[in-house]
């Protein structure tokens, strides 16, 4: 643990003589002078009070989730350092994506140490309907069996969660049920109406509220029916993802937002992602740390005025994700710190400021 936090202050003090200096609200330029016109809320619909989020995923370099043949999960002790190096970067709040054997840890760390930190609890839904006709990577239709099959093992997760949910009811601040399970590209879809009973299901069985994260798109076209059961909307926002650029970040992303307030208008929003990646062959220049650092800046200035909840993705890269063959993919370079926990230029202003 301690070599990697020598290393991160190393790189504040660089960071400070280096000219890189004032409060993270004030001394990023902004784009954007838009207001909040329609989509400001009441300070209590933030999230357990926080303006600033993470996801978190902790899986780090030969480490990786069950694709088949079991999971490699990090260790309790290096857990515990993510979640110290989140600490000290000024996250309170952290996202997780399922109800597994990971994330039983993650909450275990968390109340063991008495760490300051709370979390929103993922339920992750496998596909129980076959995407193949508009899912790019999905190549032939998923086997029936296997569809039959998730079924039942979301009923697993459901329950897990639940349990998890009860069992850290003083760290389980809110319940996702799906990550993008919704969208027509995605590799995992499940019916709305399933979606529907599924978060009936673990509302009857928690006391803390319940929502469904997915693309700001789908809310928008599609997400009133499902509005009315969840206790807040999670949406999904990504400017570079649609080829926009750093000018037309902040500007987009506010642009997406309301568009679901306007077609939502009285359901508390959370933006459970939102992210800028450091490299990427899909997206050449617009990829960067540079970018990063003013992306998340600028959304956390807006997002304070507006009192929306933003959860930025992520908080270290992943190695595993996406085509092992090309390094430099998006998929791999979300983090606002390196796969070996080195900070990039967003994380080290973060760990100044705090």
């Amino acid at each position: 643990m301690k070599p990697i936090f020598n290393s991160i202050l190393f790189l504040i003090v660089s960071v400070v003589f280096s000219g890189c200096t004032g409060n993270k609200t004030t001394d990023q330029k902004t784009t954007s002078t838009e207001d909040s016109t329609g989509i400001k809320q009441e300070k209590e619909n933030l999230l357990a009070g926080e303006v600033e989020a993470i996801c978190y995923s902790g899986f780090r370099s030969g480490q990786h989730p069950d694709r088949g043949e079991g999971a490699v999960n990090p260790s309790y002790e290096e857990v515990l350092e993510d979640l110290h190096i989140l600490a000290e970067c000024g996250f309170k709040l952290i996202r997780v994506y399922d109800s597994g054997e990971n994330t039983e840890m993650v909450l275990r760390v968390i109340r063991e140490n008495n760490l300051d930190m709370k979390v929103l609890l993922g339920i992750w839904l496998r596909a129980e309907l076959s995407n193949h006709e508009t899912c790019e990577w999905l190549t032939e239709p998923i086997p029936e069996e296997t569809l039959q099959h998730n079924k039942i093992l979301n009923q697993q997760e459901i329950e897990q969660g639940i349990q998890l949910a009860n069992t850290f009811h003083d760290v389980v601040v809110a319940v996702n049920v799906g990550n993008e399970a919704l969208v027509d590209w995605n590799d995992h879809k499940v019916d709305t109406d399933t979606i529907i009973s599924y978060v009936k299901y673990v509302k009857r069985g928690i006391a803390q509220p319940v929502t469904v994260a997915d693309n700001y798109k789908w809310w928008d076209d599609h997400g009133k029916s499902l509005s009315e059961v969840v206790d807040f909307i999670s949406v999904h926002t990504y400017p570079v993802w649609e080829e926009k650029d750093i000018d037309e970040g902040l500007s987009y992303t506010i642009q997406n937002i309301k568009e679901v307030r306007k077609t939502i208008p009285d359901v508390p929003i959370v933006i459970t992602e939102a992210g800028w990646a450091t490299t990427a062959s899909e997206f050449g220049e617009r990829a960067s740390e540079e970018n990063q650092l003013r992306y998340y800046n600028e959304l956390m200035n807006w997002a304070r005025r507006a009192n929306i909840t933003v959860f930025f993705f992520e908080a270290f890269d992943e190695d595993w994700k996406g085509d092992p063959g090309n390094p430099s993919g998006a998929e791999k370079h979300w983090g606002l710190f390196k796969v070996d926990r080195n900070p990039k230029k967003a994380a080290i202003k973060l760990l100044k400021d705090n």
